[in-house]
């Protein structure tokens, strides 16, 4: 288990929207854009080996490259290579930080000072949550799969530990990033769940398309 203490001051960040990662979970990526070719190359130097994924942030301007003040770090645990040059890489989530600035220099890519406080449970055990209605949720998530036309394996689902479960709800399904924002920023596993059920529900409602999905 990782300590605080570990963690390093200053970390890389991988701005890339839609893309959700929380602590505990895993998250492949596709990386061939050569800055970032260069920023796994230099990562895995690194003791730490950790990556900030984060959002950018569109309501700050899109022109000057905003971030979301608060994003999700994890490590390379799987890391190969294709013949052509880019990189399959697998990072497992370590801990949520908040940007406390940019730092400057000649890097091809973004480099942020960070804080880890204020995020202990990432460090810490499972979570669970204690309110969770399993049964009300997994019937709200069928009626979601059917009118998306989504499918999935009901079995690994209610086998799925309740972190497991609403965790890799939120990094999968199709949200927009603001909304993978809330998931990200919620401050227990309740409130992300409690999340997710309104993004859900909003959805079935039929969002903000013409087409209301009952």
């Amino acid at each position: 288990m990782a300590r605080y203490s570990d963690l390093p001051g200053t970390i890389p960040v991988f701005p890339l929207p839609c893309a959700l990662l929380l602590p505990r979970a895993r998250l492949p990526l596709h990386i061939f854009e050569p800055r970032y070719l260069q920023m796994i190359e230099d990562t895995l130097k690194t003791p730490e080996r950790l990556i900030g994924m984060v959002q950018p942030n569109p309501m700050r301007g899109v022109q000057d490259g905003a971030l979301h003040a608060i994003g999700c770090a994890g490590r390379v645990t799987q890391f190969s290579e294709t013949e052509d040059g880019r990189y399959m890489v697998t990072l497992s989530g370590i801990s949520r930080f908040r940007i406390q600035q940019e730092v400057t220099g000649f890097s091809p890519y973004r480099r942020c000072d960070v804080s880890w406080d204020g995020f202990s449970r990432d460090i810490g055990p499972t979570e669970h949550d204690p309110g969770f209605d399993r049964d009300a949720f997994l019937e709200l998530l069928n009626r979601f799969f059917v009118a998306m036309g989504l499918s999935t394996d009901w079995d690994s689902l209610k086998d799925a530990d309740d972190e497991l479960l609403i965790n890799s709800l939120s990094m999968l399904l199709d949200f927009d990033a603001e909304d993978k924002q809330a998931l990200l920023e919620a401050p227990s596993l309740t409130t992300r769940r409690e999340t997710l059920v309104t993004l859900i529900e909003f959805a079935l409602r039929g969002g903000s398309s013409e087409e209301i999905l009952q």
